[in-house]
């Protein structure tokens, strides 16, 4: 026996109106996933500011300081850099780390402020299955957060239960940026 024909047009809009309701709330994360270009994401971190991209070669030596710093190795001598400037006043600048995580790429944008602490973190490429991946509230985590040895999982950085590879990739990029910045701004 089915139901009278008011309760199943009822029933299809309430589900409608309810998956539109998800739609409008969370915005892109249903849509598309939740990652932004490396070029929305920037605008959002630097709003009204002017983006500097910059491609910098590292020195054997730079690697080997930075290599130190970071407690992780630096696996290329090229960095992506942006620097954003305000009124012709640098006010921060971000770092593009492309890792793996499992078997498949991660890159996030790792953005500092101008006193080379963490001002965001974004993820601008994720190709692991999605249910590895962290949500924006876990590296919410990073804000302000600057190298030194409490910089790590199960210390200032809570672990990730499901995705401990994806926790360990991201602490390490994140190691890594603040130090290329600290060796890049001797």
């Amino acid at each position: 026996m089915s139901p009278p024909k008011g309760r199943a047009t009822l029933g299809l809009h309430l589900v409608a109106c309810l998956f539109f309701a998800v739609v409008l709330c969370s915005g892109r994360d249903v849509i598309a996933g939740g990652l932004a270009t490396r070029e929305e994401a920037l605008a959002a971190a630097f709003p009204g500011a002017q983006i500097k991209p910059e491609t910098i070669f590292l020195t054997g030596q730079q690697i080997k300081e930075a290599a130190a710093l970071a407690g992780v190795p630096i696996p290329s001598a090229l960095v992506a850099r942006y620097q954003a400037f305000l009124n012709g006043k640098l006010v921060g600048c971000a770092y593009v780390d492309t890792h793996v995580v499992r078997t498949k790429k991660e890159s996030l944008l790792i953005v500092l402020d101008e006193y080379g602490a963490v001002r965001r973190i974004e993820v601008t490429a994720f190709l692991e299955p999605p249910e590895y991946q962290a949500s924006s509230q876990w590296y919410a985590q990073y804000k302000g957060k600057v190298l030194n040895n409490d910089l790590n999982l199960q210390r200032a950085i809570r672990p990730l239960a499901g995705a401990t590879l994806t926790a360990v990739a991201a602490n390490q990029a994140v190691r890594r940026a603040l130090a290329i910045d600290r060796v890049l701004e001797r």
